[in-house]
């Protein structure tokens, strides 16, 4: 298993050169990140600690974690967070399409440049499912409410700058004037493309404004048949537990797993990846400042929400439409077997308890099971203290 340590001493290492190679990135947002990276597992930020009151051979101390996205030690609860976030806004009985809108090269510059602008991300999740909403209408020839639950993307594969919106949208929706549940089935997904193409150029044009008109125009004679999205083949999975695992693949990804990086000698950085078009591993060597800034260009601004949901899926509503749903889906006699399950949160003994086989709360002298001792936060000081309590 590799020393998850390894992520955080590149940035030890070359964190304050890569600053003063980039300016821009010399920011208080960016620097707090790095630093809750840097100090997540650390006791000087916090801890709880245990001590087995049987026997007293046994005391196990546990640092906080810093809970971030960007730290690769918390990936996996961030990623947990956000599939129970979502799990409970599906509704029961329906099918969804997982869906990835791109945005062309050419374009990814102007994104980059806005990279701190909140408005930019969010109108670009706005705007895929305007325009999914206008493909299905169109599709359908009725003015539909779908559900849509969108997360933004900056990563591609190797690390470099590619933002784009993955979609998990319900295989149909209500009618706005009969108030009925209509089945989307089979339309052309080449209509995505067209509209996919229009949606973006207009939002782009309508918020840079007229500096990139001549940029906007070239993108429409380039891309005669639109700009590519993907469709996923079939639907996405329609239990619970593989729904789940669905949304944890493509909703809570971070830029690069552990297991990627495959070398670092203090210099540089060896890791591998999926190439999209070669379904092929390659493996890149880079500099570690340059290997920083592909990781760290993916830090969303402050305050920023990456997932958002929409139509039936909007978190408002979602109890109104789910009794819509409901209703529309029994009437053309499909199914209904109950509300998806909603995934548990592990917590930090089960996580140990599924990755090393062991209880990290029971006693390693005795095998009883440990007390909480004490909670120390670094600003409030000692939040419990059980030695206190007992004493007074």
């Amino acid at each position: 298993m590799k020393d998850k340590k390894e992520f955080k001493q590149i940035f030890l290492d070359h964190w304050e050169s890569f600053k003063q190679m980039h300016p821009a990135y010399d920011d208080e947002h960016y620097e707090e990140s790095i630093q809750k990276m840097l100090g997540c597992g650390d006791d000087s930020n916090g801890y709880t600690e245990y001590i087995c009151t049987f026997c007293g051979s046994d005391k196990r101390r546990i640092a906080f974690s810093c809970k971030s996205g960007f730290c690769l030690s918390c990936g996996k609860v961030y990623g947990d967070k956000v599939v129970l976030q979502v799990s409970k806004t599906l509704h029961p009985g329906v099918s969804y399409r997982h869906i990835v809108l791109t945005v062309p090269e050419q374009l990814r510059e102007t994104f980059y440049q806005r990279r701190k602008q909140r408005e930019l991300y969010s109108l670009l999740l706005r705007t895929a499912y305007k325009c999914l909403e206008d493909v299905v209408n169109t599709a359908t020839r009725k003015r539909l409410i779908i559900g849509a639950t969108i997360v933004i993307h900056t990563h591609g594969r190797s690390g470099i700058y590619n933002p784009h919106a993955h979609v998990i949208m319900t295989d149909g929706g209500i009618d706005r004037e009969e108030e009925k549940w209509v089945e989307l089935g089979y339309f052309p997904y080449s209509l995505i493309h067209k509209k996919w193409q229009y949606h973006l150029l207009t939002m782009i044009k309508d918020f840079v404004g007229e500096k990139v008109g001549a940029l906007v125009d070239m993108l429409w004679k380039k891309y005669s048949k639109g700009f590519v999205s993907h469709v996923s083949k079939g639907e996405a999975p329609t239990n619970s537990k593989g729904l789940a695992k669905y949304l944890a693949k493509y909703v809570a990804s971070p830029p690069i797993s552990l297991k990627r990086i495959l070398n670092y000698d203090g210099k540089s950085v060896i890791y591998c990846y999926e190439d999209h078009k070669s379904e092929q591993k390659k493996t890149e060597t880079v500099s570690a400042e340059t290997f920083i800034g592909r990781m760290v260009q993916h830090i969303f601004p402050k305050g920023f929400q990456r997932i958002r949901y929409y139509g039936l899926q909007a978190t408002k509503t979602f109890a109104k439409w789910c009794d819509k749903v409901e209703e529309g889906l029994k009437k053309i006699g499909k199914l209904v077997k109950g509300v998806y399950q909603i995934i548990a949160l592990k917590n930090y003994r089960n996580r140990y308890l599924t990755s090393s086989g062991k209880d990290a709360l029971l006693c390693r002298h005795c095998g009883n099971e440990m007390e909480l001792w004490k909670i120390w936060h670094p600003a409030r000081g000692f939040l419990y203290d059980l030695e206190l309590i007992n004493s007074s």
